[in-house]
């Protein structure tokens, strides 16, 4: 892998390789951007088959946190971490606590969380070494389970593309097909059940199925059958790529809202979508709620705030409307030119100021 030439092309920052021979810590920190503010991003542990895989997994990730904090207006760039190992098998406190150190070096240029394969508990042992991680136990200061109100900002994002689809962003009397049901799906489920929409459900996980249908009335589907389902929503709440050549035919919905990670196979199926007249709210927007409620404990958590500004992703949702109208554009290219727009402000106002102390400075020679 050309690394500097690949972190050329997509404008990266810095890369950081930790390693510790004792706890067995192998640990690729990705910076991609902090033109926002320092780069906050969770670390995931993974038994990746090669070191170049790892790398390729930690510098896409930490792009993609980038556009994430960015769309969620949110003054933080986009950062992530790799753990190389079986996060069943490898994890010991004196790896976490390791990794912590090497994160204080950083002095605040980056700050994690946990991801796929790390926990609470993992984030705790980091704490114990540095200021610069979140999603700690509450004891500590931290927001508790983020699920619920992942599971919130999918709802309002949800209610703005109903708006966009139907102009009218009530959900009472609205089918809408969730695919999975763990923990952020069942508490945007009752969200829905609340307002009074129906719901059709899937998971291979019967128990889960089972316990939506006797709360919430729901009606359960085998798990190839709910793309085909008569509804007004498709929410994608489990695997990412659901949104595929083989899914996109099958699909009668007219909003696409869920909050499953990647859920287009790939970029051409948003724009696919986008001329079947199906309004896609794009994942990384409206699954943001998550990481608005953890950046909140940066300043002092405070639920009231955090759930305010988890309000404001029906704003970014429709603005993302907006933009795709402007421009002419699928919806999932609007989210990244919303992003890349506030970024390139911000850069434009830093450039002139330099340009301005420059200015003053020469003068008073």
């Amino acid at each position: 892998m050309e690394l500097f030439k690949y972190m050329e092309k997509y404008d990266y920052e810095q890369t950081v390789v930790c390693q510790d021979k004792e706890s067995g810590l192998k640990a690729i920190i990705a910076i991609h951007d902090t033109t926002l503010g320092p780069a906050l991003g969770g670390t995931r542990m993974w038994t990746y088959n090669n070191e170049e895989e790892a790398f390729e997994d930690a510098l896409r990730l930490a792009k993609g946190m980038t556009y994430k904090n960015a769309a969620a207006g949110l003054n933080l760039g986009g950062g992530k971490t790799v753990i190389i190992g079986d996060p069943r098998k490898d994890k010991n406190e004196a790896m976490f606590r390791a990794f912590g150190r090497f994160i204080q070096g950083l002095n605040g240029r980056y700050i994690t969380a946990e991801d796929v394969g790390t926990t609470v508990e993992d984030m705790d042992l980091v704490y114990s070494e540095t200021d610069y991680v979140t999603g700690i136990s509450p004891a500590f200061g931290s927001s508790g389970n983020p699920s619920p109100v992942t599971a919130y900002g999918v709802y309002v994002g949800m209610k703005a593309a109903a708006k966009e689809a139907f102009g009218d962003d009530s959900l009472e009397g609205k089918t809408v097909a969730v695919q999975g049901v763990g923990n952020v799906a069942y508490n945007l489920c009752r969200h829905l059940h609340e307002e009074g929409a129906k719901l059709i459900v899937t998971d291979i996980n019967r128990e889960a199925v089972q316990s939506a249908v006797e709360e919430f009335g729901a009606e359960a589907v085998d798990i190839n059958d709910i793309y085909s389902t008569d509804c007004d929503i498709y929410s994608p709440c489990a695997l990412g790529a659901t949104i595929n050549d083989e899914t996109i035919p099958q699909l009668k919905a007219k909003v696409i809202a869920g909050a499953a990670n990647n859920q287009l196979k790939e970029s051409r199926h948003g724009d696919i979508v986008q001329e079947k007249g199906i309004i896609y709210a794009p994942d990384y927007v409206i699954n943001s709620g998550g990481v608005i409620n953890v950046a909140d404990e940066l300043i002092g958590y405070n639920r009231d705030r955090a759930m305010k500004k988890v309000e404001t992703i029906y704003d970014s949702i429709t603005k993302i409307f907006d933009i795709s109208k402007r421009d002419n554009i699928p919806s999932y290219l609007a989210a990244n030119r919303m992003a890349e727009e506030r970024i390139e402000t911000m850069r434009k106002s830093r450039r002139q100021f330099l340009t301005n102390e420059m200015s003053i400075l020469s003068r008073g020679r």
